[in-house]
């Protein structure tokens, strides 16, 4: 099973409207899917999940991440990285049974000009320390704004054409 998350806990995102978009799109191509935002996540993690206690909400959370095989992360860029709730987020879940030994693509978006490219390789690096397998073709949207029509699509003939073989490169990963 694919576990898609939204990297931001901003409600109504671009990063979920991107993996609303990669959901329909698995989907089409018989790929069993979740989508997690990360607006969704309790509003006590802080406090009660980040060190060996678990709310009843965040069990569901970490059910879905422990039976995930994979993972595409859709992350938008925040101040020259990735949004610290995603690191949060990750902080949470149960070593190693979470993300050790899993496979995962990569997504960035920006409002910006270079699609989070920076944030994508920082979470790169604690993918690699945690033994979360990263596809090598990472997709980066930059104008992120431009790229979705109103139906919340990507639209571009490029943009469409790249992710689809991001799409089946990770269903063959």
């Amino acid at each position: 099973m694919i576990t898609i998350i939204a990297g931001t806990n901003r409600p109504d995102s671009n990063a979920l409207r991107v993996a609303k978009y990669y959901k329909r799109r698995l989907q089409e191509k018989g790929q069993e899917t979740n989508l997690l935002s990360l607006a969704e996540l309790p509003a006590s993690l802080i406090e009660s999940d980040l060190y060996g206690s678990r709310s009843e909400a965040f069990a569901k959370v970490q059910n879905l991440v422990s039976g995930s095989e994979k993972f595409l992360f859709v992350i938008p860029e925040y101040n020259g990285s990735f949004p610290g709730v995603l690191k949060t987020f990750i902080d949470a879940c149960e070593f190693p049974a979470s993300f050790y030994e899993k496979k995962a693509a990569l997504v960035g978006v920006s409002s910006g000009r270079q699609g989070n490219l920076r944030g994508i390789d920082h979470f790169t690096g604690v993918a690699n320390h945690m033994h979360l397998h990263i596809m090598p073709l990472k997709i980066y949207l930059p104008s992120v704004e431009a790229e979705l029509d109103d139906n919340s699509n990507l639209h571009k003939e490029g943009t469409v054409r790249f992710t689809d073989e991001q799409i089946e490169k990770f269903m063959a990963f």
